[in-house]
């Protein structure tokens, strides 16, 4: 009698768990069907989807969503809706379709690409500053006019403060050799330090350097850049995504994809928050993307070619990491400085549109 009762219990438990939704492990009655079976989209474009059953069973309703955006739900089949509101890059259309107390979950994958293509800048050197030619630059931020860098490379890595007119280091702790510095960000008197392949970032007091305290990367496998806005941190992992953190607890929440009208980028080293687009330097080229931190078109493209040739050491330079990397924006002053791994000059430009 016991033997029944457990079977009986066992099996009931099964039927009761199944009604609530199909887990993929059974093929669903439905299908999601994208018009003109299209992949990519601009984001200008309308997405006209339906939900077709192979013998016509009936459902109660769909809800329709790309990422976690609602985009429509009710009794209708079909889906209507302009894309200029959703999130570029590579997506999923996903398709809730509720029946029989039950719903199913389908899925396609998609690229919404940006509407227009960035419009191209060029620089005008308005001032030169010496840097220091041990710094490998990852990170570069402006704190109440007081200059920050953080430098990288195993064994090198350091964190340090430094004098904008004279390049002279008034401050300055080493990492242990394990670590690989990356990029740096200020908020809340809290500054932020990426490592490269540590799967940490550490928490300093900015005035003192006092390490506080540790915080995890989550989803992405690697630190590249950060910068804030005041509000949110927006961290670069060499992937196509630039993540959100949460500012109190630093966890990776969201991600937007920097995208123009053509192609989803990568390798995003150098963050910085200027004007309320986030300038970030593509790896070992000298161009700046300005991205839209709403939903990743990258509105402009920085390019400074040329600047290096500006350099006083650049024959000295080692050509596998000679590269731009360093973008500090004054906010104060509404000025904007741009470095490299080993330069020995900090410049200050003026942007303008090609």
């Amino acid at each position: 009698m016991k033997k029944f009762n457990f079977l009986l219990l066992f099996i009931l438990s099964i039927l009761i768990f199944s009604c609530g939704s199909n887990n993929g492990n059974k093929k669903s009655d439905f299908s999601l069907n994208i018009s003109e079976k299209k992949k990519e989209f601009s984001q200008n474009e309308i997405l006209k989807a339906s939900i077709s059953s192979k013998e016509n069973k009936n459902f109660d309703s769909v809800a329709y969503f790309i990422g976690t955006k609602r985009l429509a739900s009710g009794i209708t089949a079909d889906l209507s809706f302009e894309l200029n509101s959703v999130l570029l890059g590579n997506q999923e259309l996903i398709a809730v379709v509720y029946y029989d107390s039950t719903k199913d979950t389908l899925q396609k994958s998609i690229k919404i690409m940006s509407a227009k293509a960035p419009k191209v800048y060029t620089y005008e050197i308005v001032n030169t500053y010496p840097h220091q030619t041990d710094a490998y630059t990852q990170g570069l931020e402006f704190h109440n006019d007081t200059l920050y860098e953080s430098i990288g490379q195993y064994g090198k890595s350091k964190l340090r403060k430094t004098e904008l007119e004279t390049g002279e280091v008034y401050k300055e702790i080493s990492l242990e050799d394990e670590y690989f510095a990356e990029g740096i960000t200020i908020l809340d008197d809290r500054l932020l330090l990426l490592t490269w392949q540590e799967g940490q970032g550490f928490i300093y007091d900015p005035n003192t350097f006092e390490r506080q305290g540790t915080f995890a990367y989550n989803s992405s496998k690697e630190g590249w850049g950060l910068c804030n806005n005041m509000e949110k941190i927006y961290k670069s992992d060499g992937s196509e995504k630039i993540w959100i953190l949460d500012p109190e607890t630093l966890a990776e929440k969201s991600f937007i994809q920097p995208t123009t009208n053509t192609a989803i980028k990568s390798k995003f080293n150098e963050l910085e928050w200027v004007d309320g687009l986030i300038y970030a330097n593509t790896y070992q080229f000298p161009s700046v993307a300005m991205i839209n931190p709403e939903n990743g078109t990258i509105e402009g493209i920085i390019n400074f070619k040329g600047l290096q040739d500006k350099l006083g050491n650049k024959d000295s330079l080692d050509p596998n990491n000679d590269v731009l990397n360093g973008i500090a924006y004054n906010a104060a002053t509404g000025k904007l400085y741009v470095t490299g791994k080993k330069w020995d000059t900090l410049f200050e430009v003026k942007i303008m549109e090609k």
